[in-house]
Formats: structure tokens, C-alpha cells, sequence
């Protein structure tokens, strides 16, 4: 073994001993609530990825998607087909298109009572609230009273929350918030939005 992969060793060595320690540490299981916010592509993307995990471990899940209104996604499509899965897509669309404040609202309002019931099922084990920030942001929704259903739902279910902007009450309620970075996107290159990849 050469002086590089010795040092190596006792460097991998170290970092075992202080991931060890924090594993055997983290002893409680509980449902976590996690948001993915931030400008960058890819928020309900990741909130998908996990959803297909849930799946793996025979999880029971309810995504309820705000603002989008559109059917013909490629994550629709195959997470429709599952029957561990109900899937909700219940927006007005998204506000440039609509121009129409109460009818988002009302919208919201109407995605809120499915996304609340769902949280309220104890057989319910993950739920999605996709693009719900938005819902938060335009103040379509009360924040006290989506908080205290946040805090009330299920012991063992899990949240995703995906949209930009989560507003700072959110993000203090949640496990877990990723901010995804926009470095770059093709769209800024006169790429339309591509099936497989946007929808």
C-alpha cells in the first residue's frame, strides 16, 4: 500500500467513526415533511423520484397538484397507473395564462379540501403538494390553518411540498427544505419544453 492510500485509509477511517456516531445517534422514526423550493428545474421532478420509492416499499400515496392544470404528463401517466397512487391535478393553470385571482383562489381552495382529507388519513403514507407554495404566496390560503394541519396529520405519513418561494413559516415547519439552484436551462436557449424531460 502506497503513503497516498494509507492516508486515504485512515482519512476514510475517521469519517466512518463520525457517520457511525450520527447514524446510531438519528433513533427517531417519525414522518418527516420535506419542501423542494427554489428557482431551479427540478423540484417536482425529485418529489416524483421519491414517490416511485414509496411505491417500492409499498407505501400508499396522494399527490394533489396546485396551479397546473394540465393531464398529459408523462409522471401522470405512469403514476395513474398504480394503485397505490390517487392522483389529484387541480389548478386553474398557471396565473399568466389564468389572469384571474379569484379563480385560482378558488382553485386552491378546492385542491386544499383534497390535500387536507388526505393528510388527515392515517392510510395515506406519503403525500404530494405539488406547486403549493404558490397557494401560500398569493394568499389563496390561510397559513395558521394549513400549519396546524401540517402538524396534525399522521404520525408516520410523509409531506413533499414542491414551489418556488416557500414562504419563511413553511420552511421553519419542515424536516428537510432543498433549494434548487437555476445554473442554467435550455429554455433560456430557445429550447421548447421537451416530453420526457419538462412533461
Amino acid at each position: 500500500m502506497t503513503e497516498k492510500d494509507e492516508r486515504h485509509r485512515i482519512r476514510m477511517q475517521r469519517k466512518k467513526e463520525v457517520v457511525d456516531q450520527k447514524v446510531g445517534a438519528a433513533g427517531m422514526a417519525r414522518g418527516l415533511f420535506l419542501i423542494h423550493t427554489g428557482n431551479g428545474k427540478g423540484k417536482s421532478s425529485a418529489a416524483f423520484g421519491v414517490l416511485a420509492r414509496a411505491l417500492g416499499h409499498g407505501q400508499r400515496a396522494v399527490v394533489v397538484q396546485f396551479v397546473k392544470n394540465r393531464s398529459d404528463t408523462g409522471e401522470e401517466a405512469f403514476f395513474r397507473a398504480q394503485p397505490s397512487v390517487q392522483w389529484h391535478v387541480m389548478g386553474a393553470g398557471f396565473t399568466w395564462e389564468t389572469q384571474d385571482d379569484g379563480k385560482d383562489a378558488a382553485a386552491a381552495q378546492t385542491a386544499w379540501e383534497v390535500a387536507r382529507q388526505a393528510l388527515a388519513n392515517p392510510e395515506v403514507d406519503l403525500v404530494i403538494l405539488d406547486e403549493f407554495t404558490y397557494a401560500l404566496k398569493y394568499r389563496w390560503l390561510d397559513m395558521t390553518e394549513v400549519l396546524a394541519a401540517i402538524a396534525a396529520r399522521p404520525t408516520m405519513q410523509h409531506l413533499i411540498v414542491t414551489g418556488r418561494a416557500a414562504p419563511q413559516e413553511l420552511v421553519d415547519a419542515a424536516d428537510t427544505v432543498t433549494d434548487m439552484t437555476l445554473v442554467k436551462h435550455a429554455f433560456q436557449a430557445g429550447v421548447q419544453a421537451m416530453p420526457g424531460i419538462e412533461w
